[in-house]
């Protein structure tokens, strides 16, 4: 009797070089302990691991932010699907991507595209170019244009938290070492939203709404 092993592929694309990441992931592999997909570079990784309760929990690097995102999916999704995508939070731009091989390929090339086409609206020369301190604007400008994106938010009522439903929160921001802070005074609920490049701030203008956790 032979087995079939669940198997799903696994990619994303490395903030520091830009280098697409990918690789097959099986459930035996994966229920046996953590799966790291490291780029050759040597300084992202991708981690997966099981839940308690049989889900994977992820930890991705963002092209975008300075520090990885972490999302929970069910193995349904991490094995069934012929693509399923994961995407910053704080804009569109997908940065994992999970399903059948020539899908995930597929869909990482489109984040290429999409990304340097940010780059370029951005005023940014090549993807190198982010890396370079001259290419960074002082926090004060970037920090304006966040907040500038979050009080639109708050206009229109689009930061969402864990108030009752059809409950206006009161929201409120505070400036930190790694972001913006913003946060509801009646639940409690917050997120840092990054400040730390141009091209971060950027997207972060096409944000159509804010959930706060």
């Amino acid at each position: 009797m032979v087995i079939e092993t669940k198997t799903t592929t696994l990619a994303y694309r490395c903030p520091h070089c830009g280098s697409g990441v990918i690789s097959a992931v099986g459930m035996f592999s994966l229920s046996a302990d953590m799966v790291k997909l490291k780029c050759t570079c040597g300084k992202s990784e991708l981690t997966a691991v099981y839940t308690n309760d049989k889900k994977v929990r992820l930890s991705v690097p963002c092209i975008l932010c300075p520090k990885p995102h972490n999302f929970v999916v069910s193995q349904n999704v991490f094995y069934g699907k012929e693509l399923f995508t994961l995407s910053c939070p704080y804009s569109d731009m997908n940065i994992c991507f999970m399903g059948e091989m020539n899908h995930v390929k597929a869909a990482l090339a489109q984040a290429e595209l999409a990304l340097l086409d940010m780059l370029e609206q951005s005023g940014v020369s090549s993807y190198e170019s982010l890396h370079r301190e001259e290419e960074i604007l002082p926090d004060p400008q970037i920090r304006q244009i966040v907040t500038f994106v979050i009080g639109e938010l708050k206009e229109e009522k689009k930061i969402f938290c864990k108030c009752p439903e059809n409950t206006e929160g009161h929201y409120s921001c505070r400036i930190m070492e790694d972001g913006i802070l913003v946060y509801c005074e009646d639940c409690g609920a917050s997120r840092i939203v990054p400040v730390d490049s141009y091209l971060g701030a950027h997207s972060f203008l096409d944000c159509d709404s804010l959930h706060l956790e």
